[in-house]
């Protein structure tokens, strides 16, 4: 089977930019000039059919309803050689500390603002700022139990991080189940290459929520994935990881605060929890705290939390760290806390807020990738160079209305991996989520991640809600 690089201005992971194999990819590629593309063709069908018994689906979402999707799946799996993946999460790691110690400084001294890095409006003007949180530490001063990184690749060494997720970041359970589809569709090709396994990660998260019990917890924590219910996009996520936990899935109407502690429902009673892996948003999780008519949250929940009850992972507030206007300050931010320069480039950004960057971004929309500083799942943003002239005119319309709502990038050359489609291999942009698990005494990175890919030629949006499907992340041993 051959692959054509049909535009060599992108940087190809399998094949660089004249077609050559790299390194990486050279065992796997002598393997699947082999296969009978009528065999692979099979195989790509009975992933689908694999995922559909599964239920491996998430729903997006229109104005009239939800609409329940299967995530398209492509069997060429995305190689990471050991040498690139000691650089990524060396950078991941400095990178999740900084956010950690970030979140903890604004919630206490706020010496950063002191120290003119960050401007104090920023902070204080900041929807995701936590008021609330104030004088507040999460047991084991852990606020970012759970990170996913989102990096992209633009050359052979050229890797930049395109947002941090540090409030509810999902994707896990794609990699863990992409990762046992390819052990079953293709298991001799993992005694022919040694990879890096994943499947610990459903242990690891267990011990890392473990480890930052409330101080309250002097035995084994009860642990529980509150979800909003079986119609939240990721649900098929939260009951996979409660699952593969051992932990209890949970809704706001299974508990309640008794006794200043969190109990859920059982068929004798209630239980007491010790660690609520949250995945609804901070607006939903107390009705007696934020907004009043959330019926997927816990009302007392936040009350229990400052009194050193319960642990929330990830801890209310982090979502500041996911806004995109502080995404600019980054560097800035990993200088202050670690003494270091960052090990991971961020992408160069203009805060609209700013009349001069404003003007430059007005000027070039063409060119130029805006996003709103708190939008998610590929929504809300502009990607000039693929937008009409009408896009165009309309998007420019909203960032005059509102410029402090929206960052502008340039438009990376993101690289390329092979995937396949009915004519053969053909190249496709792809970005990686990688997770991090934080405890109070360790950083646990996962060898490899979720790797999203943009099913459409030409496309830079890997995003599900958006058509994007995924990959099998390989880091190799050696």
């Amino acid at each position: 089977m051959e692959f054509t690089n049909t535009d060599s201005k992108y940087f190809d992971e399998m094949f660089g930019y004249a077609d050559q194999t790299r390194a990486p990819y050279e065992k796997y590629y002598e393997w699947l000039r082999g296969k009978d593309p009528s065999e692979l063709k099979k195989k790509s069908r009975d992933a689908e059919n694999f995922f559909r018994r599964t239920g491996i689906t998430f729903n997006v979402y229109s104005q009239a309803e939800a609409d329940e999707r299967l995530i398209p799946f492509d069997l060429v799996p995305r190689i990471i050689s050991a040498q690139e993946w000691s650089k990524l999460s060396e950078g991941i790691e400095q990178r999740v500390r900084a956010i950690n110690a970030f979140l903890h400084d604004i919630y206490h001294r706020q010496e950063i603002v002191r120290a003119g890095k960050i401007p104090e409006e920023m902070i204080s003007n900041n929807v995701a700022f936590l008021p609330e949180m104030i004088g507040v530490t999460p047991p084991g001063g852990v606020y970012t139990h759970i990170t996913g990184t989102d990096i992209v690749r633009t050359g052979e060494n050229e890797f930049y991080v395109l947002e941090d997720n540090a409030r509810t970041p999902s994707g896990v359970s794609y990699m863990l189940e992409n990762r046992e589809t390819m052990l079953q569709m293709f298991p001799e090709l993992f005694s022919k290459i040694k990879v890096q396994p994943v499947s610990d990660y459903p242990r690891d998260l267990r011990h890392s929520l473990s480890r930052c019990r409330p101080t309250k917890c002097d035995q084994r924590p009860v642990i529980a994935v509150l979800t909003p219910g079986i119609h939240n996009s990721a649900y098929f996520e939260h009951a996979f990881l409660a699952d593969q936990m051992g932990a209890e899935l949970v809704e706001g109407n299974d508990l309640r605060v008794e006794n200043g502690r969190v109990a859920m429902r059982t068929t004798r009673g209630y239980k007491p929890i010790d660690v609520i892996y949250r995945r609804i948003d901070d607006d939903f999780l107390d009705p007696m705290n934020f907004n009043p008519d959330s019926l997927l949250g816990v009302p007392g929940i936040l009350d229990v939390y400052r009194s050193g009850g319960i642990t929330i992972a990830n801890a209310p507030g982090t979502g500041i760290a996911d806004d995109k206007a502080i995404y600019s300050y980054i560097p800035e931010i990993v200088k202050f806390y670690t003494g270091e320069e960052a090990i991971l480039k961020n992408v160069p950004t203009w805060r609209c807020s700013d009349a001069d960057s404003l003007a430059y971004v007005l000027d070039n929309l063409a060119d130029l990738v805006v996003k709103e500083v708190h939008g998610s799942g590929g929504y809300g943003m502009l990607i000039g160079p693929t937008s009409s002239k009408k896009e165009i005119a309309a998007f420019e319309a909203k960032l005059r209305a509102n410029p402090e709502v929206y960052i502008a990038q340039p438009t990376l050359s993101l690289s390329t991996t092979p995937i396949f489609t009915k004519s053969g291999l053909a190249p496709r942009h792809v970005d990686l989520r990688p997770f991090a698990l934080m405890s109070p005494d360790n950083i646990k990175i996962t060898p490899g991640g979720l790797t999203r890919v943009a099913m459409k030629s030409g496309s830079l949006v890997v995003n599900s809600s958006q058509g994007g499907g995924t990959k099998d992340t390989w880091v190799l041993k050696e």
